[in-house]
């Protein structure tokens, strides 16, 4: 059985989706609908059970016998103020599934983000000497990511053992993969529940809806953000489950970054009778806001992964044609 949380939010509902192509319903999704519109995310998915997620976490002992989990449910919301909340939900949560997992020998593939970079004055690798996160929401992805790291040293150690044991012979137990992916800015699909957290996309597709203008921040053309289409993410994802030796934590990115002026610009061309508004930048965003990432992909690539990414151009295209076709949500199979 596989476990996907936040299987009805945007990157786990898309997950879930992807994996049903693949003929894998035997899955476990856990969520919380609070937000009762992510149901419609659930609407066209194949998938054994669900469980709300403090549920879940009351009954982590009964799921022990589970080939992997994708934990892709968190509060993404970076401009949560509740420390309290943020670090209960997205660290102490995901200690609790990762010890479960370490204990049950059950594969992990987390979501972290690229927000743990800040700034991203020092470059955007996955290593703690480029990492100073700008918001509670970042911090707590940075805080888990060092707590992961502690383990992924181990079993690094671990490994090296292994290997001399297999040199002289001598039976040894296999080690648990751990994957964390840093996800950069995804668009694409099932992001409709998330408000003011959607894609510059979704934002500017439905504000043309609305009076035919797009809005961007004052500065926007020297805002420059690495978008990343959904199926991409998914296919990085599979790529670490069809590749359980491998553990560590990865950017996912395409390492091009591109202007929130090129998006409404590429969107234009598909309503061309559309405007753009700029708007003063927002005073509770000042300090706490990425003006620019690009993703560092060296690590992704030497571990093997090697798919071309979907560009820009192509990503909005099939996400426009998405929401027109079909409200933002994916087709039933």
């Amino acid at each position: 059985m596989i476990i996907v949380t936040g299987g009805a939010g945007f990157i786990g509902s898309n997950l879930v989706y992807r994996l049903n192509k693949l003929g894998i319903s035997d899955i476990l999704i856990v969520d919380n609908l609070k937000n009762s519109l992510k149901h419609k995310n659930l609407n066209n998915l194949k998938f054994l059970d669900y469980i709300d997620k403090d549920d879940f976490m009351i009954k982590l002992n009964l799921f022990k016998k589970v080939d992997i989990i994708f934990h892709q449910g968190a509060c993404s919301n970076t401009m949560e103020t509740d420390g309290r909340y943020m670090m209960k939900n997205n660290f102490e949560y995901s200690k609790n599934i990762f010890h479960h997992c370490l204990e049950n020998k059950i594969r992990f593939i987390y979501a972290s983000s690229a927000s743990v970079y800040g700034d991203g004055k020092k470059g955007f690798i996955e290593d703690e000497r480029y990492e100073y996160p700008l918001n509670i929401y970042a911090f707590s992805k940075f805080l888990f990511d060092n707590y992961v790291r502690k383990y992924l040293t181990t079993l690094k150690i671990n490994n090296l053992i292994v290997e001399n044991k297999k040199k002289k012979h001598i039976k040894t137990r296999k080690s648990t993969q751990i994957i964390g992916l840093r996800y950069f800015n995804v668009f694409g699909p099932q992001e409709n529940h998330k408000d003011k957290m959607a894609s510059t996309v979704f934002h500017f597709y439905n504000q043309i809806k609305k009076d035919n203008k797009m809005k961007l921040f004052t500065g926007s053309n020297n805002f420059l953000r690495d978008f990343i289409y959904i199926d991409d993410i998914v296919d990085i994802n599979l790529f670490f489950m069809n590749n359980p030796s491998i553990s560590g934590i990865f950017n996912c990115g395409t390492g091009k970054p591109n202007s929130f002026f090129n998006i409404a610009s590429i969107i234009q061309k598909n309503y061309p009778e559309s405007q753009i508004e700029y708007i003063p930048f927002p005073d509770e965003l000042k300090g706490k806001y990425q003006t620019y990432t690009a993703a560092d992909i060296t690590n992704l690539r030497n571990c093997g992964y090697k798919n071309t990414f979907t560009s820009l151009e192509e990503g909005i295209k099939k996400y426009l044609k998405c929401l027109e076709e079909n409200q933002g949500y994916l087709e039933k199979d």
